[in-house]
């Protein structure tokens, strides 16, 4: 893949079956989809390739146990079947990965482990292997910091971890293997009109400062957080379509946990679930689901946020002081 390469190509081509905007996971996968069409594929990306949310996340493949929890049976068995088909398809990226849930009543161990059982179920075939009940020995076993005080036992089940950034970039690789065009630090300006109707686009080579104007038949916005942006510069009186928020992930020393399994809390004090996942000799945690009004390229973690991460993360586990702010 090789962007001076792709500018040459651009100046050959004027006219594009499609256009897409954006060059993180989901752009990246529609140019794989539309190449492998035979559609005559350009990807325009104004950073990085997986810049924003696409390197950013909890790095899991999950099936959507959290969605479980809210009886959205259609979604845990769609995220289910997506998980399989990317072990299968990515085995280099994707890898199986150990969750404890730790139990500190007496009605936990049962009711969580029937709802895994149901979560084992739905997966099927495609399923990494069976959730199991543990004791209060086997637990610490596999969690040597979570909170000895009132543990009753625990459950362990079975979901995905990737890395994120290599399968984004695995995305583009493929991309460019079926014929689509792909370009970074490619900046949309504006749009062209005919009739009233979008047919092309005008952007900038943020890296050689040349403008650039092409026509497709299509424009796909995949700008994900920032689509409200890109409308505007189409509709400037457009409403906002977005509601923005971020989610924040803390990366720990690896003693936080201390071992191979990740931990999942099944309700923090905003009734979401709080993954602490090993990752590269450290340990990410999180989410948080903060409104923010102002979208950034580089979102910056407020204060409450980390505290409610590790104050939630506290309750289960031992080493949690240490980190307040």
């Amino acid at each position: 893949m090789n962007r001076n390469f792709n500018l040459g190509i651009l100046q050959k081509n004027k006219e594009w079956d499609v256009a897409i905007i954006g060059g993180g996971a989901t752009g990246l996968g529609i140019a794989v989809d539309a190449a492998n069409r035979g559609f005559k594929t350009l990807l325009l990306e104004r950073s990085d390739f997986a810049k924003g949310t696409s390197s950013r996340s909890t790095k899991l493949i999950h099936g959507g146990v959290r969605y479980l929890q809210n009886g959205d049976i259609s979604l845990v068995i769609e995220a289910l079947r997506e998980r399989g088909i990317l072990r299968k398809n990515a085995p280099h990226l994707v890898r199986d990965l150990s969750f404890v849930i730790p139990s500190y009543d007496w009605w936990s161990s049962p009711f969580y482990g029937f709802g895994l059982k149901v979560y084992d179920m739905m997966a099927g075939k495609l399923g990494l292997g069976p959730s199991t009940l543990l004791n209060k020995q086997e637990t610490l076993n596999h969690i040597p910091n979570v909170n000895k005080k009132g543990l009753r036992g625990g459950i362990i089940y079975h979901d995905g971890q990737f890395d994120d950034a290599r399968m984004a970039i695995s995305l583009a690789l493929t991309a460019t293997k079926e014929g689509a065009t792909l370009l970074n630090y490619a900046e949309v300006k504006s749009f062209t009109k005919d009739g009233g109707l979008i047919n092309g686009l005008c952007f900038t080579d943020i890296i050689n400062k040349k403008d650039y104007k092409i026509r497709a038949k299509v424009i796909v916005n995949a700008t994900g957080v920032f689509s409200d942006q890109l409308i505007k510069l189409d509709q400037p009186n457009a409403k906002p379509m977005i509601r923005p928020s971020q989610g924040v992930h803390l990366v720990l020393e690896k003693k936080f946990l201390n071992g191979p399994y990740a931990i999942m809390v099944p309700q923090t004090s905003d009734g979401r679930v709080l993954f602490a996942v090993p990752w590269n000799n450290y340990v990410v945690v999180g989410t948080t689901d903060t409104p923010i009004s102002k979208t950034s390229d580089e979102p910056t973690a407020l204060k409450e946020e980390i505290n409610f991460i590790l104050r939630n993360a506290g309750n289960y586990m031992t080493k949690n002081q240490k980190y307040l702010t």
